[in-house]
């Protein structure tokens, strides 16, 4: 009988895992931060760039990867994985239908997902077809910022405050210095930072309707309700947008009416705080090392390419944020 001592023991060939093959679309300015992100991968690949604009190559990782002037050329000579949309918002519906029909690529879009409800029908009305809830994400990523996700489970944790009876928030951007470049590009401050809000509150809240909107400043402000439910009880939120300034300043507080304790987060600084009257009761703060896009954008692809994504990325998701978002108001 051999001795088990003088057994080798069997060799596991290591399984190689194939990189995700990611398509850009869209080579603006956003475009850098999903550059920069995607580059941290080592399980990430960029198979191709497509714009059909006069651009600069995109170097990725010491290599410029093919460029194509449109999207379906790009399709017929590639195999992608992921195809991340960073184009205009109007041209989000098309080219997530291009995608959906001519390959078998997930699709993660730029916010919004679609410029109006008639392109939101279009969608869906592709389930049929292909499977457009397993395979269309939004890039929702102020629901993935670090203060944000510090909020969500502290308030996870202390279920004895109560529900969130009162949200107020304030998005500023100083888009105004831009003219029309802004409009052009943003389309107005509820366009932009709206789906911003709401996503930031799906993290606490269930958003049931917008309730009262005003669209200010020929649409470089906005002043507009939410209705939501939390724990079980109706609240409201209040939501302000503007490009009237300077600088950029972000900011929102969650209410617990009935314990007395606010949440306090500021989106630009990446910091937070709860407190009850003159008591501290928590806080959140960063090292100041990493850029505030760069910090959305790393956990939302972490998260994505995870293999279970959170549900703020799914097309459900977006189509009740689209839907809230591009509502006309519910009568009081």
């Amino acid at each position: 009988m051999a001795n088990p001592a003088c057994v080798e023991p069997e060799r596991v060939e290591p399984v190689r895992v194939e990189p995700v093959r990611v398509g850009l679309v869209g080579v603006g300015i956003i475009a850098g931060t999903h550059l920069a992100v995607l580059a941290e991968r080592p399980d990430v690949q960029l198979e191709f760039t497509v714009d059909p604009r006069p651009v600069a190559p995109v170097v990725f990782r010491g290599r410029t990867p093919p460029h194509h002037g449109d999207l379906a050329r790009a399709l017929d000579a590639h195999r992608p994985d992921l195809v991340v949309l960073a184009t205009p918002t109007e041209t989000h519906a098309e080219l997530t239908e291009l995608t959906l029909l001519r390959s078998t690529a997930r699709v993660l879009v730029e916010k919004p997902l679609v410029h109006d409800r008639a392109a939101l029908a279009a969608l869906r009305d592709l389930d049929g077809k292909v499977d457009v809830r397993g395979r269309v994400f939004t890039a929702h990523h102020f629901a993935f910022s670090p203060e944000v996700d510090w909020a969500a489970e502290l308030l996870a944790a202390h279920p004895e405050w109560g529900p969130v009876t009162t949200v107020t928030s304030a998005f500023y951007d100083p888009y105004v210095l831009r003219g029309a470049e802004a409009f052009a590009s943003y389309v107005s401050s509820w366009t932009d930072s709206g789906v911003n809000q709401l996503s930031m509150l799906t993290r606490f809240v269930e958003l049931t309707g917008l309730t009262s909107a005003e669209y200010l400043d020929g649409g470089a402000s906005a002043w507009c309700t939410v209705g939501f439910r939390s724990r079980g009880e109706i609240g409201s939120a209040r939501l302000r947008s503007s490009w009237l300034t300077g600088s950029s300043s972000k900011e929102s507080c969650l209410v617990f009416g009935r314990s007395g304790v606010e949440v306090w987060i500021d989106h630009t600084a990446m910091t937070g705080f709860a407190a009850r009257e003159g008591e501290l009761l928590d806080s959140f703060g960063n090292d100041g090392r990493t850029g505030r896009k760069v910090a959305h954008y790393r956990p939302l692809y972490a998260d994505l390419l995870s293999g279970r994504p959170d549900p703020v990325l799914g097309f459900e998701a977006a189509a009740t944020i689209t839907e809230i978002h591009q509502a006309v108001p519910q009568e009081r």
